[in-house]
C-alpha cells in the first residue's frame, strides 16, 4: 500500500459555494443551504453552509433552529439539487480525465486512485493540482486535496488543506503527520470512543499509536486493534471503483412535533410509496427494512428487520415499518422525524426461488404502471391506499 498514491478530493461547502457562483450578491455573505428557518421555529437542519456562516458557529446537520439563532443575518436558501448535481457531474466528469479509478463518496466527495496515472502530470502534487485547476476554471468552485499512501490518511490531509487546499503525505512522513491531531481525527472515532479514549490518557492519534498493540487490544477489544493499525498509518482498503448504492431511504421532519401514532403511520406510508419507487428506478431489491424515529429531545433510535426475499414493493416496506414502529411507540411520545431505508440489494433480476408468484408478477406490474402515471402527471398524481 505504501506504493500507492491515493487522492481524495472534497468540494468546500459544496451546496452553498455553488449558491454563491450562480448569485455574486451571495459572495462574501454567510449562507446557509437547508431547510426554512422559520425565524427560529424552523423544524429541519442545515444541509451546508459557507465558510462565513462557519465563523458564526454553524455546521453540517445543525438544527436550522439553532442557525437562525446563531446567525439570524445569514441567507437561508432551500437546496435545489438538480443544480447540485449538475455541478457534481461536472466535477467527475474532470476527474474521469486523469484516472479510471475513483470511488464515489458522495455527491461532493471521492477517491481516486492515481498511482498508474500520476506521472502524466510529472508528480501527484502536480496532478492533484492541474485537477483544481480544471475545477476552479471550468465551473467556478474550489476543492480540497489530500494524498497519500492510504485511503483514511488522504481523507485526513483533504479535511486539515480546507478551504481550497491540498496536502501531500508521503510515505515516509505518514506517522509524523498523524501523530499530533486529535484522536477523533480516525475514521470510527465518535464522541463515545473519544470520551473512553481521553479517560485512558490518549488524546492525539500519537498517543494511540503509542500504544503496545496488546495493551490496545485489552483496552478496547478488537476494535482497538483496529484503532490502532490505523494510528500508526494502517489501512489496506482500496479505491472501489464500483459505484454500489447501498441504501434507499426517504425521512419527514414535522413541523410540530407529533404525540398521535395514526398521523405518524401516514406519513410512513407515503415515505414507503417513495423509497418503493426509487428502488425500482435504480433496478434494485432489499431485505432489511430500518426504521428511523428522532423523538422531541432530537434521540433518534433505529429498528431493522430483515425478510426472507428482497423487495421493492410499497405495501411491504410500509407493512414491516409499520410493525417496527408499533412496537417502538409508547404513548406520550413526541416524534420530530420519521424514516425509512431499504438496504441489503441484489440485483433486482436475481431469482430467489425458482418459482415466481403470479401474485407477486401482477403486484409488479401494478408498480411499473403507478409509476409511469407518477413519471408523467406528478409525484401527487396517485398513491397507495393506506
Amino acid at each position: 500500500m505504501l506504493n500507492k498514491v491515493i487522492l481524495h478530493i472534497d468540494m468546500d461547502a459544496f451546496f452553498a459555494a455553488v449558491e454563491q457562483r450562480d448569485d455574486p450578491s451571495l459572495r462574501g455573505q454567510p449562507v446557509v443551504v437547508g431547510a426554512d428557518p422559520k425565524k427560529g421555529s424552523g423544524r429541519g437542519v442545515v444541509s451546508t453552509c459557507s465558510y462565513e456562516a462557519r465563523v458564526f458557529g454553524l455546521h453540517s446537520a445543525m438544527p436550522i433552529s439553532q442557525a437562525y439563532r446563531l446567525c439570524p443575518k445569514a441567507v437561508f436558501l432551500p437546496p435545489d439539487f438538480r443544480k447540485y448535481k449538475e455541478a457534481s457531474q461536472q466535477v467527475f466528469s474532470i476527474l474521469e480525465r486523469y484516472t479510471p479509478e475513483i470511488e464515489p463518496i458522495s455527491i461532493d466527495e471521492a477517491f481516486c486512485d492515481i498511482t498508474g496515472s500520476y506521472h502524466f502530470h510529472q508528480t501527484p502534487v502536480g496532478t492533484a493540482q492541474k485537477i483544481k485547476d480544471d475545477i476552479r476554471r471550468e465551473i467556478g468552485l474550489a476543492a480540497s486535496i489530500g494524498l497519500a499512501p492510504v485511503k483514511m490518511v488522504a481523507k485526513i490531509a483533504s479535511d486539515v488543506s480546507k478551504p481550497d487546499g491540498l496536502i501531500e503525505v508521503k510515505p515516509g512522513e505518514v506517522q509524523s503527520f498523524l501523530a499530533p491531531l486529535p484522536v477523533e481525527r480516525l475514521w470510527g472515532v465518535g464522541k463515545k470512543a473519544k470520551a473512553q479514549l481521553n479517560g485512558q490518557a490518549i488524546y492525539t492519534i500519537g498517543d494511540l499509536a503509542a500504544v503496545p498493540r496488546l495493551d490496545a487490544v485489552k483496552r478496547l477489544g478488537d476494535y482497538g486493534l483496529h484503532l490502532h493499525d490505523l494510528a500508526n498509518g494502517i489501512d489496506a482498503r482500496s479505491v472501489s471503483v464500483d459505484e454500489v448504492v447501498k441504501s434507499v431511504s426517504h425521512e419527514h421532519t414535522f413541523e410540530v412535533d407529533e404525540s398521535n401514532s395514526e398521523v405518524v403511520l401516514k406519513v410512513l406510508h407515503v415515505l414507503s410509496q417513495k423509497v418503493s419507487r426509487r428502488l425500482r428506478k435504480e433496478e434494485l431489491k432489499g431485505k432489511t427494512i430500518t426504521l428511523k424515529v428522532r423523538l422531541e429531545d432530537f434521540q433518534t433510535f433505529t429498528r431493522a428487520k430483515t425478510i426472507d426475499l428482497r423487495t421493492n414493493f410499497a405495501d411491504t416496506i410500509y407493512a414491516n415499518a409499520q410493525t417496527l414502529f408499533t412496537s417502538f411507540f409508547k404513548k406520550g411520545m413526541k416524534i420530530r422525524l420519521i424514516g425509512v431505508r431499504v438496504s441489503h440489494f441484489d440485483e433486482v433480476y436475481v431469482t430467489e426461488s425458482l418459482f415466481v408468484d403470479p401474485k407477486d408478477e401482477k403486484k409488479e406490474g401494478i408498480h411499473r404502471a403507478l409509476d409511469k402515471l407518477k413519471d408523467r402527471f406528478g409525484e401527487g398524481t396517485i398513491h397507495w391506499g393506506a
